[in-house]
């Protein structure tokens, strides 16, 4: 399971203005890719809905060798119900502890050396007030579970990830598929999880002719595929292949073909530009307020 890789979380966005400002000037994050379509993805990856959306893609460095966040703005909706499904994203990053301080943007400090913060919607992230190192900054993604020891049996024993290091005081586990990648901690929260609407999805690469593989296996052991292997088409791009999954919570996970994402995921030169743009060019929130009605709340 060495192929396999974690490559980026899925956050629906309302606020697209608000969330470029905390991903770029707090986070100190990239814009690495941007796409603007006109109708609603066939993997579902802007939501259940049919509209008009954009996907822009933002981390540290490439997705080759970094984890980054994918925000998929659809232009109809201003605002989505946050669960308790997605615990907090963390990252080392002293400068943007500083960055974050500099611009008044709201910090808690939890214990030394780490802050909480919260990304327009609500989400959390967790920042390490440390030197933020040559390799990928962002360290772990945490998920709710309502029982870990399942959980860790899907991701362990289905989808091939090891478990790194297993808290049974705080019922907590943290696992990945290799030492040098962003990590999956899954905490037990003793209750059901709720995904709200705002619930987003995980993504990971494999080879591609492991796709049919992860399909057959699921359907044997009689877990959730939400979509069946499936080619995804993106305009003048590489066309990739993907099945995703929920796992016994309910949380969206997306296997997409390694040898096209590379090429599909290739960091785009005029990314922060074509973002402005569409900023720029996007006169939703003046056609609401205009005609006195509110944006979608989901």
């Amino acid at each position: 399971m060495a192929l396999r890789r974690a490559l980026h979380f899925v956050f629906k966005v309302g606020d697209r203005t608000k969330t470029a400002t905390f991903y770029r000037d707090v986070l100190g994050m990239k814009i690495l890719r941007h796409e603007e379509f006109e109708e609603g993805c066939k993997a579902t990856c802007n939501g259940p809905y049919d509209g008009k959306w954009s996907k822009t893609m933002v981390g540290f460095g490439p997705e080759d060798d970094h984890f980054v966040a994918e925000l998929t703005y659809n232009y109809g909706v201003g605002e989505y119900r946050i669960g308790n499904d997605f615990l907090g994203l963390t990252l080392q990053s002293s400068q943007a502890v500083s960055n974050a301080k500099r611009l008044n943007w709201p910090l808690t400090q939890v214990e030394d050396h780490l802050y909480l913060t919260e990304a327009p919607g609500g989400y959390c992230f967790y920042l390490i007030d440390k030197e933020q190192p040559d390799c990928d900054p962002v360290q772990k993604v945490s998920l709710a579970v309502s029982d870990l020891q399942s959980s860790i049996h899907y991701w362990s024993a289905l989808l091939g990830m090891r478990v790194i290091e297993k808290n049974e005081d705080k019922k907590i586990a943290l696992m990945g598929f290799s030492d040098n990648q962003c990590k999956l901690e899954l905490q037990d929260i003793g209750g059901a999880v709720d995904h709200g609407t705002a619930f987003g999805r995980i993504a990971f690469a494999c080879p591609r002719d492991q796709l049919a593989d992860i399909e057959a296996l699921m359907k044997k052991e009689k877990q959730k595929i939400l979509t069946p292997l499936v080619s995804l088409d993106t305009p003048g791009k590489a066309t990739v292949e993907v099945v995703i999954l929920a796992d016994p919570d309910g949380h969206e996970i997306c296997f997409v073909g390694d040898e096209a994402f590379r090429q599909l995921s290739a960091m785009d030169p005029k990314g922060n530009e074509l973002l402005d743009e569409a900023m720029a060019a996007d006169k939703s929130d003046e056609w609401f307020a205009k005609h006195k009605k509110q944006k979608a709340s989901a």
